[in-house]
Order: C-alpha cells, then structure tokens, then sequence
C-alpha cells in the first residue's frame, strides 16, 4: 500500500512566516505614525497644552537671577496713571503709553543703586524703543529736571528720555516704597510685575523678561 504525498502548501512554514512578517510590518509602520506625531519625546502629559515655537509664559518661573526678587502681580491689576512732567514742564501721566510695553523706573540722583543701574536701562532702551516699548525712568529728585538731565549724562544714560516728579507724589500713587522701583507694564495698562532694588537689566534672564512682554498679544 502507498501512502499518499504530502500536500507542500500545507506543511511549508513559509506562509506562516509571511503573515508574521506582514504584521510585524504593519505594527512598525504604526509606530512609525505615533513618532511623526508626537516626536522622540512620546505624548505630551494629560492637562497640558504644547508650547508654540517662540511662545513663553510670564509667570514667577522668570524670577531668576538678577530678577529672583521680581514679584509678578496676579490678575495684572491697573497702574495708577501718577503724574509727572517732561524735560520741558509738559503734564504727563502713564495713560498716554498704553498700547505700549513700558518698564517705569522710579529714581534720584542721590540714589547709589539707581546709579549703578541706569546704564542697563538706557541700553534696554537702546535695544527694544519703539513703538512697542518704552523705558519711562521718573526722577523724584527735589532738585528738579535740570540736576536730573546732568545725573544722566554723567552716567551715560541720556539717550532715556528726561520725566521728572519732584513732589515725590508718585512714589505713593504706584505704591513704591523705596529707590529704585521698576515696575513692568503691559500693552492695556495692567502691571506684570515689578522689582524694588537695583538689577542688572541687560543680563539674559532680563531680556527675555522685556522680550516676553513685547512678544505677548494684546488683551493677554
């Protein structure tokens, strides 16, 4: 008696092994999808939103370096318009620079710190005025505009604009108690935050801050 041939189809392994490697095809290209979607870094965790390329958030995470001490303002509450007056007399209140990022600094030629200080906001000036930002440094010195305009030159910062206040009036208006205070506005007028002391305005951590301001929409 003879025993049937066996079938070759249906002992091979070969299609076996072709289904298997289909499959593991199909799962790599799967992969492949989840990668161009998400990147090398996987999903980003639940409850968060990527960051858009460029995009910072100003919160108390900016409060490093020569800014530890910046204490940023919940709600950004509006800044008194405090008056104040030009080089040549003219009345002048915070109101007339709203549309703008502005960094008030409030100062005095007997102040030391202020001193120190001044040249780093004149190159903030240099660096970022325009239409979109201003340094608006406010002298309280008693001894009116014309020692003010000297304190400037002397310290080569004299490419800010010359604002004076002599009655001190605004230091309570803004709520500063001491020299120097910089206050850090935004576009509508509400205040970011701002630094009681002296601080090194050109060092990284204080441009970004300036930048991000700047950079912001708005209403924000």
């Amino acid at each position: 008696m003879t025993m049937p041939k066996p079938d070759p189809s249906a002992s091979s392994p070969r299609p076996r092994k072709r289904l298997a490697g289909l499959v593991a095809a199909g799962a790599v290209a799967a992969l492949a999808g989840v990668y161009a979607m998400f990147g090398v870094h996987g999903n980003a965790p639940v409850g968060t939103v990527p960051a858009q390329a460029g995009e910072v958030t100003l919160d108390k995470s900016m409060s490093t370096g020569t800014l530890a001490a910046f204490v940023f303002k919940d709600g950004r509450p509006a800044v008194e318009s405090g008056a104040f007056q030009d080089g040549a007399g003219k009345e002048l209140s915070l109101t007339g620079w709203k549309g703008r990022v502005v960094v008030v600094n409030l100062w005095a030629t007997w102040c030391a710190p202020c001193r120190k200080e001044m040249p780093d906001l004149a190159e903030l000036q240099k660096d970022y005025g325009g239409d979109d930002f201003e340094v608006v440094a406010i002298s309280v010195d008693l001894k009116g505009a014309e020692a003010s305009s000297a304190f400037l030159k002397e310290v080569s910062a004299d490419n800010l604009a010359l604002y004076v206040e002599p009655t001190t009036r605004i230091m309570k208006k803004l709520g500063a108690i001491g020299l120097p205070v910089t206050i850090l506005i935004d576009r509508n007028g509400g205040e970011i935050g701002r630094l009681l002391g002296p601080a090194h305005w050109t060092a990284p951590e204080a441009r970004k801050l300036i930048e991000a301001a700047i950079a912001e929409k708005t209403g924000g």
